[in-house]
């Protein structure tokens, strides 16, 4: 038994209502709930939000939205476990369920992504896996700009260092996470000891928090339509 839970809650400020928003012509929310459905890996799919409409929508693409998430977890300052350690609870999950948490706002993940991560969690007995994916550009190089517009390194003793010579930096690629159900709830975060990084590439990878992020997201998933070998 393993279970999908979806953060998406109906106050985002940057973009408003983005987890329902057409994306390339379908709800934002259905991208994820599709590969999530597709990967076969999922008992149930749950949509943990507050927001009758988002339940809606997602109900309509496959998913379960049996409860609605409470204000005081629903905020602007809530963390991701939180919410998916209320929603393990109000499910009565076991232990050992592996629980994945798949963001809204991920119409890149794949079922592919998805099964990989299933697979990686129970073979290597990792606490969590994260999917993760390089940053384009050496972070030991990166420059801070004041107000004034001036530009400086923040470590200047890479001033000289070749970039191949370098270590390659990481980051969370904000797709989703997988766990025990035990391991959400004895954990104040995924990324410490026992964490397992999937590797994703950065042309199926990009947060969507402003306009300008929506359009550039929107414009990687034209150019991967375009070329179904991409998008598999």
């Amino acid at each position: 038994m393993s279970i999908c839970i979806i953060p998406a809650r109906g106050g985002s400020k940057r973009i408003p209502r983005k987890n329902i928003r057409k994306f390339c012509g379908r709800p934002m929310l259905s991208w994820p709930i599709k590969a999530a459905l597709d990967s076969g890996c999922f008992d149930r799919i749950i949509i943990s939000t507050d927001d009758d409409e988002i339940a809606m929508v997602a109900e309509e693409a496959g998913a379960e939205a049996p409860f609605r998430r409470s204000a005081e977890l629903a905020d602007d300052y809530t963390p991701t476990v939180p919410v998916i350690v209320d929603t393990i609870a109000q499910l009565n999950l076991p232990d050992l369920t592996p629980v994945c948490c798949l963001y809204a706002t991920s119409p890149f993940v794949t079922a592919t992504d998805l099964r990989s991560g299933l697979e990686c969690l129970e073979e290597t007995g990792a606490n969590f896996v994260v999917s993760v994916t390089t940053y384009a550009f050496p972070i030991q190089r990166a420059l801070r700009r004041n107000q004034h517009g001036e530009v400086a390194m923040f470590d200047t003793a890479q001033m000289q260092t070749r970039s191949q010579d370098l270590e390659e930096a990481w980051h969370d690629a904000g797709q989703f996470y997988w766990g025990k159900a035990a391991k959400w709830k004895t954990t104040a975060g995924i990324f410490g000891d026992g964490s397992q990084g999937l590797v994703l590439p950065r042309h199926r990878v990009q947060d969507i928090d402003t306009n300008e992020d929506w359009q550039r997201a929107e414009q990687m998933m034209r150019l991967l339509q375009l070329d179904s070998a991409l998008w598999t």
